[in-house]
């Protein structure tokens, strides 16, 4: 009997532990170990601070889905991973392994930015914590509304949340009555709107530029910010621009486990995998979603990261997965899924309109790309929401 742990309980893991138990039946031990005692369905974290959503809205508690699945469920922090030894060690007590699979998430780097912190006048939207303190935040802000900036840091991976915060805080402005008192800058690293850290999506351009307009939203490409004050943000390019309520997607490095693991992960605390998602020097360990190292970069005058989504993170722990059950079969020939080839799917709330990308590759070069937008409604994120954690909730990781 082979003992397979898995590193991190949301989209990589989740998906990784119960795709292994699916397919392996029970002749092997599955351990799945996360600090975290629930999922969480990330991209909703937008919706926190406006109070369309509450985080018990968004989470599921681990326990009893893995139960169910008969994954054996560790609450605890992982503190480093012994690769030589094939050893994981948690602050109370050590495991041994035969295959790893390392789905830990990001490392948020928050002060990246002389004056950028958790104790600075800015705010975030990348975990429960940030999200509930920005949710006490605006809640002050529309009793005494000014000017407000949203955007992302330079090589930032997640500049498509910033522009679905942006539309809803706008969305909101309205309904609260307040939005003539509320004058909106957009700041972004990237080279021209609707990049999102792709190179762009056929039409992504063009209709966040009618979007922005439309909404009389300013906008600043190309930015780079020097500095962070508790009432200016200031820009390399010279511009300070004053804010009462701002908030920024910063960039994010790997787990801070892989970072304090002896040769494990890249220079960035990212796991560096072949196209199957096997360690490159470690073929027991593999590294799926956030965690799995994407080196490649594009050539911007202002740097731009690439966005990991909930669906890069799905596919490459299904693929990851079944790489290990073909390994205990004794079959060597593994499946191979570049993640910059695993198609994109994507659906960016814009307040009371969306819009759903599709290309048939994450990045360039493509065969097929396009941006549909919806004009009347924003129900398709609603609906996929309440789909995937329904789809959590009873442990069907072989669903879409």
């Amino acid at each position: 009997m082979a003992r397979i742990i898995v590193l991190g309980g949301n989209f990589g893991g989740l998906t990784s532990a119960l795709e292994l138990r699916r397919k392996l039946g029970h002749q092997h031990e599955v351990i799945m170990i996360s600090k975290s005692p629930n999922f969480l369905f990330v991209p909703s974290l937008i919706w926190i601070p406006l109070g369309k959503r509450k985080l018990k809205d968004i989470t599921v508690p681990l326990k009893p889905v893995t139960a169910k699945a008969r994954v054996q469920f560790i609450c605890a922090e992982i503190i480093e991973v012994l690769a030589e030894e094939k050893l994981v060690r948690c602050r109370e007590k050590d495991f041994k392994y035969d295959y790893l699979i390392i789905a830990t998430g990001p490392e948020w780097i928050f002060d990246q930015i002389p004056g950028l912190s958790l104790d600075s006048n800015v705010s975030f939207i990348v975990n429960p914590e940030t999200a509930r303190e920005t949710r006490k935040r605006w809640l002050k802000f529309i009793k005494d509304p000014g000017p407000v900036v949203i955007g992302a840091t330079q090589g930032s991976q997640c500049t498509g949340p910033a522009y679905e915060f942006l539309f809803n805080l706008e969305k909101r402005c309205r309904d609260l009555g307040i939005r003539k008192k509320v004058k909106i800058t957009f700041i972004t690293p990237e080279p021209f709107l609707g990049h999102l850290g792709l190179g762009g999506i056929t039409g992504s351009n063009f209709l966040l530029k009618k979007l922005l307009s439309m909404f009389r939203i300013n906008y600043i490409t190309n930015a780079e910010i020097e500095e962070v004050s508790n009432e200016n943000i200031v820009l390399k390019q010279g511009q300070s621009i004053p804010y009462k309520f701002s908030m920024l997607m910063p960039m994010f490095k790997g787990a801070q486990v892989v970072e304090d693991s002896t040769g494990l992960g890249t220079e960035d605390a990212f796991i560096s995998v072949n196209n199957a998602y096997q360690h490159k020097k470690y073929p027991s360990i593999f590294g799926v979603g956030i965690a799995a190292d994407l080196p490649r970069k594009f050539k911007t005058p202002v740097p731009i990261g690439i966005p990991r989504t909930g669906y890069l993170a799905d596919e490459s722990a299904k693929t990851a997965a079944e790489n290990i059950v073909r390994l205990l079969s004794g079959n060597n020939k593994l499946e191979e899924k570049p993640m910059e080839k695993i198609p994109e799917l994507c659906i960016m709330d814009a307040g009371d309109k969306e819009m759903l990308s599709i290309a048939d590759s994450l990045l360039k070069p493509r065969r097929f790309s396009l941006v549909l937008p919806n004009p009347v409604c924003d129900i398709s994120k609603i609906m996929f929401e309440k789909y995937y954690l329904w789809k959590v909730k009873h442990g069907y990781s072989r669903l879409p």
